[in-house]
């Protein structure tokens, strides 16, 4: 089971995901935009330093960015990239994970070219959207999981108080279960 957090790090919701994981000893990855990344470099080192991985999220969330030139992709990819060392020097970068995973093959292989391996989902319960409860989230984030699930939250966006609503919820059914993590 891998748990993989979207359009950090926030200031306000990062160290709260990154405290309900340390309770539970669960590592994650976290989708990092460059912009919030250069603009919080603390808490991506805070990210590192606990042991979970780092995946390039773009610089500013660009749906569109697969539809750039491979040039334009590229410096985007980059720039994401040394915002993220920069804040923690020698972390590796190892995923790419495309805004809306709104994947083309151009995207792919720009990401590849850099070193990394382009990350998809296999669950998405919508936690961004502000009609989501926390019990919606929560169930169907536990309906749809199973063994090898990569689970797409967010830990920056714009529902995250439901999202922190139902993790502590999944986190505690997904250990009854006795599902192990996978920070990837």
């Amino acid at each position: 089971m891998a748990l993989t957090f979207d359009d950090g790090p926030s200031p306000e919701w990062t160290p709260r995901v990154l405290d309900m994981l340390r309770e539970q000893g669960v590592k994650a990855t976290f989708c990092l935009i460059g912009a919030y990344a250069e603009a919080y470099p603390e808490l991506v080192a805070d990210i590192a330093r606990e042991g979970h991985t780092l995946c390039n999220h773009s610089w500013f969330h660009e749906f569109d960015l697969g539809r750039w030139s491979e040039e334009q992709v590229r410096a985007n990819l980059q720039r994401t990239n040394d915002a993220i060392v920069k804040a923690a020097p020698g972390a590796e970068v190892g995923y790419f994970r495309h805004p809306g995973g709104q994947w083309t093959d151009r995207a792919i292989a720009v990401a590849a070219d850099l070193g990394m391996e382009s990350l998809h989902w296999t669950v998405d319960p919508s936690d961004w959207d502000t009609r989501k409860t926390a019990a919606q989230i929560r169930d169907h984030v536990l309906d749809r999981s199973a063994p090898g699930a990569i689970v797409l939250l967010h830990d920056g966006a714009s529902n995250q108080e439901d999202m922190c609503g139902a993790l502590a919820s999944v986190l505690a059914e997904f250990t009854r279960r006795g599902y192990v993590y996978s920070a990837l």
